[in-house]
């Protein structure tokens, strides 16, 4: 049988990724097939387990069973001399912001990048700055330090930051939960828009508006455990009416994707 597209290889693979601490489970079962260049926003209520599934592709935690891949690469087998690799293939956005208060927006993100590649020069880096600014719509706030800057600018500065260094996957944790509606609306298609330019996004979020405006596969986590997945192609809803999440619960509604 002839290999797949490239462009429809996985990008994330969690065979059966279950996570304990001590006496609690924070995911269980956690069967999921990313694509490349797929955006899917991941829900559930408040100790759900979302964040604790980034945390694991990130290698910042280990799973207590299961496997888990990344690019290709076996995240849950991997040395700890072995994870900065990894985070050259992962870039992360947070709800915070995170941003250096000393250093401009250009400079914040330069150090990021001499930070995750330590051959580069300090040229090379202000021109990867500079660059990827440009991207998220920045390219005149290269010299405004974040202080200057609005909430959802700061946001497009850490995005930005996130991508500096190329990697395929972005991960966004609660990335509009400090911004206003329209800010936050304005981040997510910006995230959308990373997508379409071959970037695999995954984004957890609280955000169910701007899930129904912009989200084309929409993952559901309750307890721990996968509880349903929508997908616009396939059951398109209205943009106009919220979107809900399933009761707790709820029969399990899951896609050819977690076949």
């Amino acid at each position: 049988m002839a290999a797949p597209p490239a462009s429809h290889a996985p990008m994330v693979r969690l065979r059966w990724v279950t996570k304990r601490y001590r006496n609690r489970l924070a995911l269980s079962g956690i069967d999921l097939i990313v694509l490349r260049g797929e955006l899917v926003f991941v829900v559930g209520q408040s100790g759900s387990g979302k964040t604790t599934l980034l945390r694991l592709l990130n290698r910042e935690i280990r799973p207590s069973q299961g496997e888990i891949f990344v690019d290709g690469m076996a995240v849950h087998s991997l040395r700890r001399r072995q994870v900065p690799e990894l985070r050259r293939h992962v870039g992360i956005v947070y709800q915070d912001y995170r941003l250096l208060p000393r250093l401009t927006a250009a400079e914040n993100i330069a150090f990021a990048a001499q930070v995750t590649d330590l051959a580069i020069s300090e040229q090379e880096a202000r021109i990867r700055a500079q660059r990827t600014l440009d991207l998220v719509g920045l390219a005149g706030a290269g010299d405004a330090f974040p202080d200057e800057l609005s909430g959802g600018e700061q946001q497009r500065v850490a995005i930005a930051r996130a991508l500096v260094s190329g990697p395929q996957l972005l991960l966004a944790d609660e990335p509009t939960g400090n911004l206003d509606a329209p800010t936050a609306l304005g981040i997510m298609t910006l995230l959308s828009d990373l997508a379409e330019l071959g970037r695999t996004v995954l984004v957890v979020t609280h955000n169910l508006d701007a899930v129904q405006r912009v989200g084309r596969r929409v993952l559901v986590l309750d307890d721990g455990r996968l509880v349903a997945e929508h997908e616009r192609d396939r059951d398109p809803w209205d943009e106009e009416q919220p979107f809900e999440l399933p009761p707790r619960g709820a029969p399990r509604r899951l896609s050819e994707h977690q076949a």
